[in-house]
């Protein structure tokens, strides 16, 4: 990428002046070179002057003349001008956006990384508990965690999904006894959903299926209940993932814990460590020793486990699968875990930095201005299905993924619908359907592109021409940004810049003229941007049309 060579070259010139005696040696000044917000300060510019100015003794402005005069030659670089207090900006010739072309042109994959270097990251997402159908809610880490596999592998890591599936504790008790009550209720017997259990109309759907399949059989077998029950929800919710577009590589069962002796076991690793402590009848983990704001109950004095000690196993059994680091998409109600458990990772010998853990903020639904509940156990619920159902997957995916996971989103299923320019992924869309378009219409009219090579892109001098180009120019650094910040959301912010520049390009400017050169150099550039916008789409998961 353009900036990292010209880091190259200002550290070489801070050099080349100090060695002349200009400047004192600076080999730890920290500086940045980034696209000026205004344009017309040209394409680059930097701030080294002034983040050298102090331990250099020197105004901003006299280093910055120092590091233009000793920089050394750049290819494509046209001028350089200090500005400001202290700012060098930088402007590149045309040939550097050629070069950005020539690289795009050779498919989706030329903004691929190796940022990551082959490391291996188990992201964890979703884990719905398995008593009910998803809901929208749901559906935000569902999409966030699959993007940001598909933004980490497209930056050089080897990434897993993972789906744990929390089939122990009082939820789950709660979700067997009420759908045992709506079976029972579906073979004409009196029965009650407990006052607190779920009253949702797919668990009454559910419960008469049962009954539907194994008539009284499972009357006085609730071993075979709620076997069945679990699978039921479990094969609910892995066909509305397969409709969103989630596929995990691994499905991970919290009750294996406790069958495999891991919880036991993890216990035990705290108390040799002397983690742990006796309080009014229960264990403690001594979290505060960690950071936590307060100790952790682990075992509760009637003998039961909290959340937090079947988390101490898995994330052991994380690590001890080999993943050098682990990533946990979580919902709104996990705010404050982040110290929990990490205390439960360095209480165990792990570096604590190898676990991120990204909290989402609540889906907020509305139609036609009124809000949509969407409690699993609420009889008036909207699901996941019936959202994709309304809207389409592509919409889905693209408006939940359009946001930081730590902002609220309101979800407007009309907005989400339409097949408008002033819904952002028909905007997004609707541009690959266009490049498309010309790209037959170009084979209609008898005109087939010429090797690269052949081809003079000089000619590309029209305004939305050279802006389509700067755009395809940011997809590399855009990657390497929002991977490194786990936000997908840049990508689609990204994706519908570039999308704005190619509807601008393509109002602008005839792609096929009668000019044979210019023919030429504008079907390669709708060649490199289509290369660009694909591989925004492929990375935040949604169908690339073919016409719309």
């Amino acid at each position: 990428m353009f900036p990292a060579a010209l880091t190259e070259a200002i550290r070489t010139a801070l050099a080349v002046a100090a060695a002349d005696g200009e400047l004192p040696t600076l080999p730890d000044v920290e500086f940045v070179v980034e696209r000026p917000r205004d344009r017309a300060h040209g394409d680059w510019a930097t701030n080294v002057a002034l983040a050298a100015a102090k331990p250099a003794r020197k105004p901003p402005r006299e280093i910055a003349e120092t590091v233009v005069r000793h920089l050394p030659d750049v290819p494509h670089l046209e001028s350089m001008s200090v500005a400001g207090p202290g700012f060098v900006n930088f402007t590149l010739a045309r040939s550097w956006l050629h070069e950005v072309l020539r690289a795009a042109a050779d498919g989706p994959d030329h903004g691929r990384l190796d940022a990551g270097g082959g490391r291996r990251v188990l992201v964890e997402f979703v884990s719905v508990n398995p008593n009910g159908p998803m809901h929208i809610g749901h559906a935000r880490g569902a999409v966030l965690g699959d993007a940001i596999c598909n933004l980490l592998d497209f930056a050089g890591y080897s990434t897993s999904r993972e789906y744990y599936f929390n089939d122990a504790g009082d939820r789950m008790e709660k979700y067997y006894a009420s759908l045992e009550a709506r079976y029972l209720q579906a073979l004409g017997r009196d029965a009650a959903v407990p006052e607190d259990g779920y009253h949702g109309d797919y668990a009454a759907e559910w419960g008469a299926e049962l009954a539907a399949e194994v008539g009284d059989a499972y009357v006085d077998d609730r071993e075979k209940l709620r076997a069945w029950a679990l699978e039921r929800a479990i094969r609910d919710i892995k066909a509305t993932l397969a409709r969103t577009g989630v596929e995990f590589d691994t499905w991970f069962s919290e009750q294996t814990l406790h069958e495999r002796g891991d919880v036991e076991a993890a216990l035990a690793r705290l108390r040799e460590g002397g983690h742990t402590y006796e309080a009014d009848g229960a264990l403690w983990f001594r979290t505060t020793d960690f950071g936590d704001d307060l100790d952790r109950v682990l075992v509760k004095s009637d003998g039961t486990t909290t959340y937090i000690a079947p988390d101490v196993a898995y994330h052991h059994d994380k690590f001890r699968r080999g993943y050098d680091l682990l990533i946990n998409v979580w919902g709104p109600d996990h705010h404050g875990y982040q110290a929990r458990m990490k205390a439960a990772l360095a209480a165990q010998g792990y570096d604590s930095e190898r676990i991120e853990l990204i909290i989402m903020q609540n889906v907020a639904v509305e139609r036609a201005g009124t809000a949509v509940r969407m409690s699993t156990r609420s009889g008036d619920l909207i699901t996941l299905d019936e959202v994709i159902d309304e809207v389409g997957v592509d919409a889905t995916r693209y408006h939940l993924l359009s946001v930081s996971p730590d902002t609220a989103i309101t979800f407007d299923l009309e907005l989400a619908k339409r097949q408008s320019m002033d819904n952002p992924v028909y905007y997004l869309q609707y541009a690959h359907a266009r490049m498309r378009s010309l790209e037959r219409y170009a084979a209609d009219e008898g005109v087939a592109r010429q090797p690269l090579s052949e081809v003079d892109l000089t000619v590309l001098e029209h305004p939305a021409e050279l802006e389509l180009l700067r755009q395809a120019d940011r997809l590399r650094e855009e990657v390497a940004e929002a991977a490194d910040r786990r936000a997908p959301h840049r990508l689609s912010a990204y994706g519908y810049e570039v999308a704005g520049a190619f509807h601008k390009f393509y109002a602008d400017c005839r792609i096929v003229t009668d000019d044979p050169a210019l023919t030429q150099a504008r079907l390669w550039l709708v060649e490199a941007a289509k290369s660009v916008l694909l591989a925004v789409l492929r990375i935040l998961g949604i169908t690339a049309p073919e016409t719309m």
